[in-house]
Formats: structure tokens, C-alpha cells, sequence
């Protein structure tokens, strides 16, 4: 008891924990259990090769890329090690090299190996471009063993047709300029080692090296053909033409003929004036990866982007940022308040937002199936998108939680996102993405925040502040970003910040450059603004640009929604004739 006089301070009640619901409890429950049979997998893997008999092959040792030291993100923390003081750099990227190829030898390069392989070059000092060149050379060397495997396999079938091992034939006719490459299975990797040997010097190792860490996979051409995606064919072959009845025009564009990587990233776009943008926007990104742009819904889309560009383009839309600008956008959210030009362009955006919000969704349906069915080959992807493409990919990490489908999805980056910031969706988000997702969002982003008003805004808005989950980055680029239409010229600038050593410098000079002109135009639209409030014409120049703005865009929705049935009348007609040709046959 306390003595006569004297009181106790009050005692502190414990800060009770958020209760974890069944389904994020269950949800977690698989996903660790994913965890541990990947980590059983690698070090059982790498286990094998510590133990195998045998000296250790002569090594290449080439002095190699030594790169520059980037900067590592938090999530590749280096893991203290007691190897690093005495371990030189050359020495460290062997050891990584060969963990990577340990890591393919299991068939496929998981996301979660990546992330792996990522911390342990981080731990061993050695520079993220370094861990990038060793993939981008064995992807190369891969490539050119499956093709040396089909030149031996055609000369052996010539010389002996009895002793011909089984062919696997992949049909590339879907991607302009490729071939049908035909790749034997079932070689021994020391005699494909042997054979190729000359081809190997580019990774660092000895060709019985590079075969023994590789395993089963350095002597099957089937394996190799699974773990690129049939050399890029699936992405863009017949596998995804089922996709395009679900969604219409769901392909897969790639940006650029190259060469195989072992990473593929995928971006995604969220409103378009033009068919050509479905591509553009993506251009920053370097051959680090196998880059694709995702095409969805073409018309939902420009109708949007259109209709978007052109009510916001007129000089009166100056006065309307002008009152925004006020107060807060998400202010203006909650209270309900936007300007009174602002609701009257409603008649002609709400509907192409709302038509293109509800695809969306199905869109990343369709883009997890894509994923799960290996589309892109046992190789981890990247999703990159803006606006409601960036609604795609949520839509599709949660498709991907939902079916239990880890180890797929590397890295994810959602710019403008009209999403909720809040809510387990998120937190189901991170168990499928082994690497880092970041929110892109700006506080600035009005016509985002008006589009989204008649949404769910309880629960915040991912695009316009940031998201409070563990394990997920934000990133404010109010500075850059004032209006949403901008995110379309800022993706280079913005994932330059985030992936460094994946962005072409040079398209982002470019884009800087247009950027500039953007921010000299703007400039100009607010002198000419202040000019005419000098000379009384106000009400009358906003009223009147904004009506005139407002027709042009209804005009040019029932004239696209026109050609849009002129063309499926047409469309209908062809498949008419050719059911008739087929009868008559």
C-alpha cells in the first residue's frame, strides 16, 4: 500500500495491438510457409555444391565490371558478415556470381532469389551495376548455349536419326524478325560445357563450373526455353490472345527487339490521348531488364486522356488551380468544395473515369493470370504504372495474394494511384512482392482528387498521400507533379529516383527537357491570367473557354464512340464471311 499522504502516479495501461483478421492471419500463414520451402529449396541447393566431390575449377578471373557503388535501398540492408574484411572485391563477385547461378539451377530465378541475391551482393560490398552486368552476361551465355545445344542437336539428327534426343520446338512467328529454334533436352551438362566452352569466358567461370552450379538446367533446352518465357514468345504469342476476350485489347508490347534478359518489367498506363502513348512513357528504362508496355482497353482510355487534355488545356483552367491552390486538395476532398468550373466539366470526365476505373480492375485480373500462367517464363517481374494503370496493379497484387501465387513479382511502383491509401489490401500486397513497393503520390494532384471524390474517400486516397503500411516506400513529388496529366511526362524522372540503374539517362535528359517547356508554358498561362484579370475579362474569358473546351470534348466522345461502332460493324462483318468461307469448305 502507499504510505499516509502520498498517491501513486496513475498506472499505464498497455497500447492494445490492432487485431489481426482470419484472413490476413491465414494469408500470412501461407506465405511464410511459401518462405521456408523457397529457403529450404536454396540451401539445400547450395548445400549440394559446397559438398560435391572434387577440387574447385581454375576460375576465370578476368578483372570484369567493377561498376560504382549506388546507393542500396533499405530493403537490401547488408546482413553483417565476418567475410568482407578479408574477401576482395574480385573474389566477392565470384561468390555472387556463383550463388547466381546456383539459384537458376533451381529452375527458375524466383523473385525472392533476386531480393536474396541483391542483400548478399549488398553484404559483400559488391556494387548493385556489378550484380546487373553478372545477369545480364549470364542471360547472354545462356542464350548462346541453348542455341550452340540446337546446332549440335541438328548435326547429330543428320549424321544419326536413331540417336536423336528428344526436340522441343517453340513457335516465335508473334515476334517480328524471330525463328523457329529448335533446342535438345537431355545433353549432359560437362559434354555441353565441353562443346561451348569458349563461350562461357564472358561470366567470369570455368565452363565445368558454370555447367556444375547450373546443374540440370545447363543441359536441358527445355528448361532454358520455360525460364525465358519461350525467348520472350509467350509474352506476345498465342498464350495471350485468350486475355483480349476478357479484355479488350490486352496485349503485351515489347519496347524494344533485344536480347533476353533475366528480368522482365512490365508498364502499365493509365490514360491516353494517343495509341503510340501505350508505349512511350516507358522508354526510360534501360536493357537491364526485358521491358514490355501493357496495352488495355484502348478506347476506354483515350476517351479519358482525351477528354481530360482537352478541358484542361484552355488558358481558364489557370483560374480554376487558382482556387484550388487555396486550400488542400484533400481539404476540397473531404469538405466537398471544388470550384464551380471544375463541376461543370464533370458531364464530360466522370463518365470516361468511371468506365475505364471499372475495367481496370478486371484488367488486373487478367494481368495476375498472365503472371501465374508464366507468361513472362520463370523470371521475376517488375510493374511500373501511372494513373489507372497503377489501379491495374493493385488490383492484381491482390488477385495474386488471393491465389496464393509468391515468388513472382519482384518490385512494384504505383505513381497517381486511385486506390485506397489504407486497408488489409495492402498488407496482402506486400506478402507477393518480394522486393519493394513504392507509392508515388502527390499532395497537388487536383484533378486526381476530383476524379476520386464520388470513391470511397474515407478511406484515403494512395495518390494523393502517403500509404502507412510496413514495408511500403512513398514517395512525395508534389514538386514535380501539380496536375495529374503530368505523371505521363515525369515516369523517367520519377523512377530515376527509385531505380537508378535501370533508367536510360539519356531519355530522362530528354524528358527533363520537355518537362522544362511544360513548366515555361504553365509560366506563360499565369502572366496571360494576371494580364486579363488586369483587364476586367475574367468571368467572361473563363465561362466562355471552358463551354467552348467542354463541346470540343463531348464532340470528340460520340465521334470516337461512333468509329468505335462503325468499326465493330465491320469487325462483325469479317468474321461473318470467313465462318461462311469455313462452311463451304
Amino acid at each position: 500500500m502507499a504510505a499516509a499522504g502520498k498517491t501513486l502516479p496513475p498506472r499505464k495501461r498497455p497500447i492494445a495491438k490492432p487485431a489481426i483478421t482470419p484472413k490476413l492471419y491465414n494469408l500470412r500463414r501461407k506465405a511464410l510457409a511459401s518462405h521456408d520451402e523457397w529457403a529450404m529449396n536454396v540451401l539445400h541447393r547450395i548445400g549440394e555444391a559446397l559438398n560435391a566431390p572434387g577440387g574447385a575449377e581454375s576460375t576465370n578471373t578476368r578483372p570484369g565490371p567493377q561498376g560504382q557503388v549506388l546507393k542500396w535501398p533499405e530493403i537490401y540492408k547488408p546482413v553483417p558478415t565476418p567475410l568482407t574484411s578479408p574477401l576482395p572485391l574480385r573474389s566477392a563477385k565470384l561468390v555472387t556470381q556463383a550463388v547466381l547461378l546456383l539459384l537458376l539451377s533451381l529452375e527458375k530465378y524466383d523473385a525472392r532469389s533476386r531480393t536474396f541475391l541483391l542483400i548478399l551482393a549488398s553484404s559483400l560490398r559488391v556494387p548493385v551495376d556489378v550484380v546487373i552486368e553478372l545477369e545480364s552476361e549470364t542471360a547472354k551465355t545462356l542464350i548462346a548455349v541453348s542455341k550452340q545445344m540446337s546446332a549440335d542437336a541438328e548435326s547429330k539428327k543428320r549424321s544419326d536419326e536413331g540417336r536423336v534426343s528428344r526436340r522441343w520446338k517453340v513457335g516465335l512467328a508473334s515476334v517480328a524478325g524471330a525463328a523457329v529454334i529448335g533446342v535438345t533436352g537431355g545433353l549432359a551438362a560437362p559434354l555441353v560445357a565441353a562443346g561451348i566452352g569458349g563461350l562461357l569466358s564472358g561470366v567470369g567461370l570455368g565452363a565445368t563450373a558454370f555447367a556444375g552450379y547450373l546443374g540440370a538446367v545447363a543441359g536441358s533446352g527445355a528448361i532454358m526455353g520455360a525460364l525465358f518465357g519461350a525467348y520472350g514468345g509467350k509474352m506476345t504469342g498465342e498464350m495471350v490472345e485468350r486475355y483480349a476476350a476478357e479484355v479488350k485489347d490486352f496485349a503485351f508490347v515489347p519496347l524494344r527487339k533485344s536480347d533476353p534478359c533475366l528480368r522482365v518489367t512490365i508498364g502499365i498506363t493509365g490514360w491516353l490521348t494517343d495509341p503510340n502513348e501505350v508505349i512511350l512513357p516507358w522508354k526510360a528504362l534501360n536493357e537491364n531488364s526485358e521491358v514490355y508496355a501493357l496495352r488495355w482497353e484502348m478506347g476506354a482510355l483515350i476517351d479519358l486522356g482525351s477528354s481530360l487534355h482537352e478541358v484542361l488545356k484552355s488558358y481558364a483552367w489557370s483560374y480554376v488551380k487558382l482556387e484550388i491552390i487555396k486550400r488542400t486538395v484533400l481539404a476540397s476532398l473531404w469538405a466537398a468544395i471544388w470550384p464551380v468550373a471544375l463541376l461543370r466539366a464533370a458531364r464530360v470526365i466522370d463518365n470516361p473515369f468511371s468506365i475505364a476505373k471499372h475495367r481496370s480492375e478486371k484488367a488486373g485480373q487478367v494481368l495476375a493470370d498472365a503472371i501465374i500462367n508464366k507468361a513472362q517464363g520463370e523470371r521475376p517481374v517488375t510493374l511500373v504504372g501511372f494513373s489507372l494503370g497503377a489501379r491495374v496493379i493493385y488490383y492484381c497484387l491482390q488477385s495474386l495474394a488471393e491465389r496464393g501465387a509468391y515468388g513472382l513479382v519482384e518490385n512494384v511502383v504505383l505513381m497517381g494511384a486511385p486506390v485506397p491509401s489504407s486497408g488489409d489490401t495492402w498488407t496482402c500486397a506486400r506478402t507477393v512482392v518480394a522486393g519493394r513497393i513504392v507509392n508515388v503520390y502527390s499532395e497537388k494532384d487536383y484533378i486526381l482528387g476530383f476524379l476520386y471524390r464520388t470513391s470511397s474517400v474515407q478511406f484515403g486516397i494512395a495518390g494523393l498521400q502517403p500509404v502507412k503500411v510496413p514495408g511500403i516506400e512513398n514517395l512525395d513529388v508534389s514538386n514535380r507533379v501539380e496536375g495529374h496529366l503530368r505523371y505521363r511526362h515525369v515516369v523517367g524522372v520519377i523512377l530515376k529516383e527509385i531505380f537508378g540503374h535501370d533508367v536510360d539517362v539519356g531519355e530522362v535528359s530528354r524528358e527533363e527537357e520537355v518537362l522544362k517547356a511544360l513548366e515555361l508554358k504553365d509560366e506563360q498561362i499565369e502572366r496571360e491570367r494576371k494580364e486579363r484579370e488586369k483587364e476586367g475579362g475574367r468571368s467572361r474569358d473563363v465561362d466562355g473557354e471552358i463551354d467552348s473546351a467542354l463541346e470540343r470534348a463531348e464532340r470528340g466522345l460520340e465521334e470516337r464512340k461512333i468509329r468505335r461502332e462503325e468499326e465493330e460493324v465491320r469487325r462483325k462483318r469479317r468474321e461473318a464471311r470467313r465462318e461462311e468461307r469455313r462452311r463451304r469448305e
